[in-house]
């Protein structure tokens, strides 16, 4: 009796219900990270709600490095795409061309696609932001405003602001 006692309060001093992470879910979240998925799209593979990614990755230093991996591979992917559609690229292609009689002639060919100007703009405020940012940094310091009770006249505004030669 005194053995069920202690493993039942062993139990309670466990925090709750065994984890339901399993070691080669490591991997899998790094291929699934690597193809872009998000945190919420893990949770949905795992069949787990979005904290419980969280949690593992706080719990597990294995599983947070995979994830990390992951994402930075799918990132730097993203970042080199950015770049080419920003700078312009060209590729092979292939034209299929099918006369009157029926044959079909393969030509290839050198496709180019123009830098875009949006990507341009994008990946510049981006890595510099200080040089292309959409607006400026302005600061007004030691202004003072002088409030009348009436508005000056136009001979003693010149009065005040006119030096005279």
């Amino acid at each position: 009796m005194a053995d069920k006692r202690t493993k039942i309060e062993s139990m309670r001093r466990a925090g709750g219900r065994p984890s339901s992470f399993k070691p080669e879910y490591v991997e899998q979240a790094k291929k699934l990270c690597q193809l872009g998925a998000t945190d919420l799209d893990l949770a949905d593979f795992f069949g787990v709600a979005e904290k419980t990614i969280r949690n593992w990755r706080a719990a597990r230093p294995d599983f947070l490095e995979a994830v990390r991996l992951g994402k930075g591979e799918a990132d730097q992917r993203v970042e080199k795409s950015l770049y080419h559609r920003a700078v312009g690229y060209s590729y092979d292609a292939v034209k299929i061309f099918c006369n009157k009689h029926g044959e079909v002639t393969e030509v290839p060919y050198r496709e180019h696609v123009p830098p875009d100007t949006v990507a341009c703009i994008f990946w510049l405020k981006n890595r510099q932001p200080e040089a292309w940012r959409d607006r400026a940094d302005v600061s007004v310091e030691n202004v003072t405003y002088a409030v009348a009770d009436y508005p000056p006249t136009e001979d003693g505004w010149i009065a005040k602001h006119v030096t005279k030669q």
